[in-house]
């Protein structure tokens, strides 16, 4: 059994675990009334302005404290026993069921934000560790109206610290526990979210904007998760700043795995029609172009660019961006993906060409471009290929539109330049 694993099945003493923290202690110190605590746990309580006890509430008469330095040796030889972390700190048993009610009670009355930091932090530990653990959570009627309330307290102007860390663990717990959730726990955090003023959309894009590479992801993913219908899906589009903020996350130069997690939302949001116009005008299609014609990116980019491209189409001004200026440079990148990544790449792209192309026809130079960058002798190929029915078919249209409507001197070019084709 691996170290993670044995971490996992340890059973902390409960007197080696801080009243306040319920961690292990690291520097055990008594105070008057005879109860531990750590060191660190109990200082910021009395830094705090707390004249009280926080086990017993007593009035404290005095506000020194004294090393328990027997409990410490008690400590240091069960840690010795069990093993240490890598970072040789003492290990942190999983909390049980009992101390996270206790946690969750805590922060429901705590004013503290150092002290209910260190609680949620423990509630973050007890999520992580198993899908009983989050199920127990989310089922709690309190649990998820704390969890916003939190996320909406976070203030961008603000400089509280831990008010901003708690907003961020709040985040990270409602990524862990509704990621690939049902249909009815989406819909009670979307209405959840959304009924606040907008603050907590306000919090999701600071953190965007902000937070570490994991922070962003689990924002952007919180984002498509409470973009459950029409409605959800229209007033987090039109919250400033949101549209523009994710469309920027799918530049280039972003890391793919934000960049999937940016599309995906997108992808999301871009079934209402109202956003799919917001998408086109804040030229979300120029950043799928300089995707669609970079040499290397990953099949999920590439699959979802595609995918949100194609429902963009849909929208004669989208149609238009892509077909326009540039040289045809979007449809170029288009042609370049067919047969180079994926099935699903191949029929995302066979639906935006059989779009613009056959179905609308608004614009010549497309055809154009599909020929004079070999695009015929890959729909030829598409047609022999493993993909669906419907898109062989759209391969055929598309193949007789072009060889009828594009002018000679390109056909002639493309027959000059015709090259073998191998399918991914």
């Amino acid at each position: 059994m691996g170290r993670d694993e044995t971490e996992r099945y340890i059973t902390v003493p409960s007197l080696f675990r801080c009243p306040i923290s319920l961690d292990v202690m690291r520097s055990p110190v008594s105070l008057c009334t005879g109860v531990t605590y750590d060191r660190a746990s109990i200082q910021r309580w009395l830094d705090g302005g707390n004249n009280t006890c926080p086990a017993t509430m007593q009035i404290l008469r005095t506000k020194d404290f004294v090393p328990n330095l027997t409990l410490q040796r008690l400590i240091k030889a069960w840690s010795d026993f069990v093993g240490r972390r890598a970072d040789g700190s003492p290990l942190r048993g999983i909390p049980t069921v009992e101390e996270v009610n206790e946690s969750l009670r805590r922060l429901s009355l705590e004013k503290d934000d150092e002290i209910r930091l260190e609680n949620l932090s423990r509630i973050v530990r007890f999520a992580k560790d198993s899908d009983a653990n989050r199920e127990f959570l989310w089922k709690r009627k309190d649990f998820a109206p704390m969890l916003v309330g939190i996320i909406a307290a976070v203030d961008g102007g603000t400089r509280a610290t831990a008010k901003i860390k708690l907003g961020l663990l709040a985040i990270m717990i409602l990524d862990t526990i509704i990621k690939g959730g049902k249909e009815r726990d989406r819909e009670r955090l979307s209405k959840l979210m959304l009924t606040d003023g907008g603050g907590c959309l306000a919090a999701l894009l600071l953190a965007i904007r902000r937070g570490n590479l994991k922070t962003k992801i689990e924002s952007v993913r919180v984002l498509e998760m409470i973009s459950f219908d029409a409605k959800s899906k229209e007033i987090i589009s039109e919250c400033d700043g949101i549209v523009p903020e994710l469309i920027k996350s799918i530049s280039s130069d972003t890391d793919p795995s934000l960049m999937e997690a940016s599309l995906s939302f997108l992808i999301t949001i871009s079934t209402s029609k109202r956003v799919r116009s917001k998408l086109i005008a804040e030229k979300a299609i120029t950043k799928i172009k300089d995707i669609l014609l970079m040499e290397t990116t990953s099949v999920a980019v590439t699959e979802k660019s595609l995918k949100l491209l194609e429902t963009l189409s849909s929208k004669r001004e989208g149609r238009s961006e892509i077909c326009g200026g540039d040289g045809g440079r979007c449809v170029e990148g288009v042609v370049r993906k067919l047969l180079k990544v994926s099935a699903a790449a191949t029929e995302h792209a066979v639906t935006i060409l059989w779009c613009l192309c056959y179905v609308f026809r608004e614009d010549k130079k497309a055809e154009e471009t599909v020929v004079r960058c070999n695009g015929l002798t890959k729909l030829l190929v598409v047609i022999q290929s493993s993909c669906s029915p419907v898109v062989r078919q759209m391969a055929k249209d598309l193949i007789k539109v072009l060889k009828v409507n594009t002018s000679a001197s390109v056909l002639s070019a493309y027959e000059t330049n015709t090259t073998h084709i191998t399918p991914f």
